[in-house]
């Protein structure tokens, strides 16, 4: 009722009444003069409500926004004509009895309002807008609380972005994926090699499992622990000298064109995923987040902390996918070409292709002929039916008129 775009016409509205009561009859001059009539009542009818005041609403209740009641009253007088609206309200809707004064019932009752009797004074009109302007205040808040809490995300997706449109502007991302190499690197050496600790005190064996996880190598760490004066720097070099070598020779098996497309491929598929992944942590964080308002906390500032820890966790797992993906990736070689398929014209064609690869007709598995081509891959002569062989129904005529074989020399009867 409070929307706007739609206008309450008094009489009613003529063309929708055309429309109701006339439908698709044909334009005659019995349909001119019917609408006519139909003109002509809604005119009666229109001056008959404007003369007793026009449209006149009622409302049950205050909303909680003004906007809406004037919208609402806004039903009321259009398009020149006169109207009026009246609202009814109780002490115990929700608007006055959560915003509103906790006095007013008592005051009414010591100037001897009775249960159910009308109040019409200046003072309930006062508080139910001091009511209103509360919950307009609240709402507002809350609003504007929600907008801090996008506007950290709307951040991280300006981020992301403008990295995922440099991916995309660039032809060679070899450059990214080797730092994003170095960098998975360095990580996983800190984590299992502490700073300042002797050899004694490195995980050996699960940095040792980690490479080979990660970059599916299996190098001898142990036997560089051992050594005199090795440190965490000196295996993290030894460890990226191997990664680098190996998708050296890799490129080097699968092509370098072949490689750079793998490359940037995996990068923007692995990015776009692990945003995906990102975005839903975030929803999750921001449904919990105000609980953290019982210990004292601000919740917007522990979700801006949490957020950015989401989003270095994300780069760090965007860049061991990449590394892992490019390290295990395979190109299988291309299929073995058919013996058959030089002895038919291949076309995509939809309407054949369910019959690619019918028994009894020669033809190249998978793919949908032009033309059947009997066993043994004799010529096809068009002039000449008995070196059509088996040709299916929705296959072109062999004939060369272009019709289908079924309506054309394959009709039955």
């Amino acid at each position: 009722m409070a929307g706007r775009g739609t206008d309450i016409k008094l009489g009613g509205n003529v063309d929708m009444l055309i429309g109701q009561q006339l439908g698709d009859v044909e334009d005659t001059p019995e349909r001119a003069a019917a609408e006519q009539e139909i003109r002509d009542r809604v005119a009666r009818d229109h001056a008959i409500v404007r003369e007793a005041g026009g449209l006149y609403v009622i409302g049950t209740e205050r909303h909680e926004s003004r906007r809406i009641d004037n919208q609402l009253r806004g039903r009321a007088g259009r398009q020149g004509d006169p109207g009026n609206s009246k609202f009814f309200i109780s002490l115990q809707d929700d608007l006055m009895r959560i915003f509103g004064s906790d006095r007013m019932g008592g005051m009414f009752q010591k100037m001897g309002m009775q249960e159910g009797e009308a109040i019409v004074h200046p003072w309930l009109s006062k508080a139910l807008e001091r009511a209103q302007k509360k919950v307009e205040a609240r709402n507002f808040d809350m609003r504007k609380n929600t907008l801090k809490y996008d506007d950290v995300m709307n951040d991280q997706r300006k981020e992301v972005y403008a990295h995922r449109r440099e991916f995309m502007a660039q032809d060679d991302v070899s450059a990214i994926v080797a730092e994003a190499q170095d960098d998975v690197t360095d990580t996983l050496v800190a984590r299992h090699i502490p700073e300042k600790s002797f050899a004694e005190q490195w995980d050996v064996e699960g940095l040792t499992q980690q490479v080979h996880k990660v970059f599916g190598l299996d190098l001898p760490i142990a036997d560089w622990a051992r050594e005199d004066g090795m440190d965490a720097e000196g295996v993290a070099e030894r460890i990226s000298q191997a990664v680098t070598q190996s998708h050296a020779a890799r490129a080097a098996n699968i092509g370098p064109d072949l490689m750079r497309f793998i490359e940037k491929q995996i990068l923007l598929t692995t990015y776009d995923a692990v945003w995906k992944e990102h975005l839903h942590a975030l929803d999750q964080l921001r449904q919990g987040i105000g609980l953290r308002a019982y210990g004292q906390k601000d919740p917007l500032n522990e979700y801006k902390h949490e957020a950015f820890q989401l989003f270095t966790f994300m780069l760090e797992e965007m860049r061991q996918r990449v590394v892992s993906l490019m390290a295990h990736v395979e190109v299988s070689p291309p299929p073995m070409e058919d013996p058959f398929a030089d002895t038919a014209a291949i076309h995509a064609d939809p309407e054949v292709a369910g019959y690619a690869s019918e028994p009894g007709t020669g033809l190249t598995p998978g793919a949908a002929p032009e033309m059947a081509v009997p066993i043994g891959g004799s010529a096809i002569m068009p002039d000449d039916p008995s070196s059509w062989g088996e040709t299916p129904r929705n296959a072109p005529c062999p004939c060369g008129s272009g019709k289908k074989y079924k309506h054309c020399h394959g009709q039955l009867g």
